[in-house]
């Protein structure tokens, strides 16, 4: 099992073909949205194009902000995310097709143009909502020099070419890995509905915001420092094992292991972790989770109640995060939101390209869950 891949490419194969900023760099956000989109990889001269598109589209109305600025600032940065989502829908092209008489096999028309504003729009409200939540509420405008991943960057507050690099994989690695997941589910079945790009990522966003999908990034960093509150940054593999069986007793599960579908150690962690290890190699975090590596695994699979015992994208993302200055733990979901909006955005011009139909989800009895739990009692 070759684990995630884009349009049939690998993550290793995506970071070596598609467009880069600078030679040897991480892949463009941008590159994997074309290639998302055409199934074709781009040209650096396409990708360029794609980004001042992007670039032009990057404009959110006042409302928007009104609309955010109405919540109290203590309201989880998913919640203000999502508001920020539904207001941009007021503009919807799709909506207003549809309110017109639009015939259905022009239907991905105005979801193409809802999809890529919204992809362009995405870290303009992300931006905002972390320096309205942990800044000065000071945003700086889109840069038109600046690729999808910089000017994210540079809008949160960060000028540091390696954070932009960090950004640009993180964008890449984070923007989907098939149907399967909560949020990108969600958003397809949502726009199965014909809800526009808007209403759709908005109900992948609230998916994502679980506990056990998203949210997880913030999980992961919190858990390891509260293993560096209790056990310090110098644990040995003794101390940090018996911290996870303490973990584990106490009816929680350790954040960052375990897949609902791969059944290895997850791509987009090991492309985080040689990430690390060329700029960050001493970071104590970055080591802890390196030891963690070592030490869960057996553990969950010495439990034997899991079917993957290697860690996914979320056991190192925030780790990689922190160390450049991105400290809040609460915001990490709303970057993997702003990362899922291009795989998400990409299927669902594909669902109306391709006219899929309503989804829907087939209906049990109460007594069919009984039989069903009784056989698998019994077995």
């Amino acid at each position: 099992m070759q684990g995630i891949r884009f349009r049939g490419l690998s993550i290793p194969e995506c970071q070596k073909v598609l467009p880069a900023a600078k030679p040897g760099g991480e892949p463009l956000p941008e590159g994997l949205l074309w290639l998302l989109l055409t199934g074709k990889v781009p040209s650096k001269e396409q990708v360029d194009a794609l980004s001042k598109e992007l670039r032009t589209r990057a404009v959110v109305p006042a409302y928007v902000y009104k609309a955010i600025d109405a919540l109290p600032i203590t309201a989880h940065p998913m919640t203000q995310f999502t508001t920020g989502v539904m207001a941009l829908q007021v503009d919807s092209e799709f909506q207003k097709a549809y309110e017109k008489g639009i015939h259905k096999s022009k239907y991905w028309e105005p979801t193409f143009e809802d999809s890529l504003s919204l992809i362009a729009q995405v870290p303009v409200v992300a931006a905002y909502i972390y320096r309205r939540i942990f800044k000065d509420g000071k945003v700086r405008p889109v840069n038109d020099t600046l690729d999808y991943g910089a000017n994210f960057s540079r809008m949160l507050g960060f000028d540091d070419p390696i954070v932009h690099e960090l950004m640009r994989l993180y964008v890449t690695i984070h923007s989907d890995h098939e149907g399967g997941n909560v949020s990108a589910h969600t958003g397809h079945l949502v726009a199965s509905a014909l809800s526009d790009p808007y209403l759709s990522f908005a109900a992948a966003l609230n998916g994502l915001a679980g506990p056990l999908h998203g949210l997880a990034n913030q999980e992961v960093l919190l858990w390891i420092k509260s293993v560096v509150d209790e056990v310090g940054e110098n644990v040995t593999t003794k101390q940090l094992k018996d911290y996870v069986w303490k973990t584990l007793k106490s009816g929680k599960v350790v954040p960052g292991f375990g897949h609902g579908v791969l059944r290895k150690t997850d791509p987009r962690y090991t492309c985080q972790r040689e990430f690390a290890l060329k700029h960050m190699p001493d970071d104590p975090l970055f080591q802890l989770v390196s030891k963690l590596y070592e030490v869960v695994p057996p553990v969950l699979t010495e439990l034997g109640k899991v079917k993957n015992p290697w860690p996914n994208v979320d056991a190192h993302s925030g780790v990689l995060l922190n160390h450049f200055g991105l400290t809040e733990a609460r915001y990490f979901t709303v970057l993997f939101g702003v990362s899922r909006s291009i795989g998400i955005g990409s299927q669902l011009i594909w669902d109306r390209a391709l006219g899929l139909p309503l989804e829907r989800p087939k209906s049990v009895t109460m007594e069919s869950l009984e039989n069903f739990c009784k056989k698998a009692a019994s077995s």
